[in-house]
């Protein structure tokens, strides 16, 4: 004879929003625009309340590595979904953003170095170092950092560009010339 009241299986425990937020870290906020986007199931409702399925914790989860490793919301989304579209869809994907972190990678390593340079110039105002003005001249000529910034030589932290010797002229080699 069926029951009249209500069974709830140990498998079939449901979290709150509150309980799901407390067990990922991620905000309530944050749970119901993942919902929006498509990123989560939308979940039952008991008494208006969402009430999401324990795998929601796993999923989650997903979606935090996901964001950890450089993957935007959107990009996400298409990488969960293609899972069980196609059988490399998400292969094809994670391909994609492994060249696009390479790129930002070998920016960053530009960025730093050019940093570093300036760091270590002997000029006490950056503006009147030709190796500024010559990277600053590319860049305006429509050059990418990568390109306008050569390979300009770097010292170790604390040393200045060229302080080889007492009244020694800094080296060029490997500097952009000044046109």
């Amino acid at each position: 004879m069926p029951s009249s009241t209500l069974e709830v299986k140990m498998g079939d425990r449901q979290l709150t929003i509150g309980e799901l937020a407390k067990s990922t870290g991620v905000a309530t906020s944050a749970l119901r625009y993942y919902e929006e986007l498509g990123l989560i199931p939308a979940p039952v409702r008991v008494s208006g309340q969402r009430r999401y399925p324990e795998s929601a914790v796993g999923l989650v989860g997903v979606i935090l590595l996901l964001r950890d490793v450089g993957f935007s919301l959107r990009e996400s989304k298409a990488l969960l979904a293609s899972r069980t579209q196609a059988v490399d869809g998400w292969r094809r994907l994670a391909q994609r953003k492994l060249a696009n972190l390479d790129e930002q990678i070998a920016k960053a390593q530009t960025a730093k170095e050019a940093i570093t340079h300036a760091l270590h110039c002997p000029h006490d105002d950056i503006a009147t170092c030709r190796n500024f003005a010559s990277v600053i001249a590319a860049r305006l000529a429509g050059q990418p950092l990568e390109e306008a910034h050569t390979d300009l030589p770097t010292s170790p932290p604390g040393a200045r560009s060229g302080a080889t010797s007492p009244g020694a002229a800094p080296s060029t080699r490997n500097m952009p010339r000044v046109v």
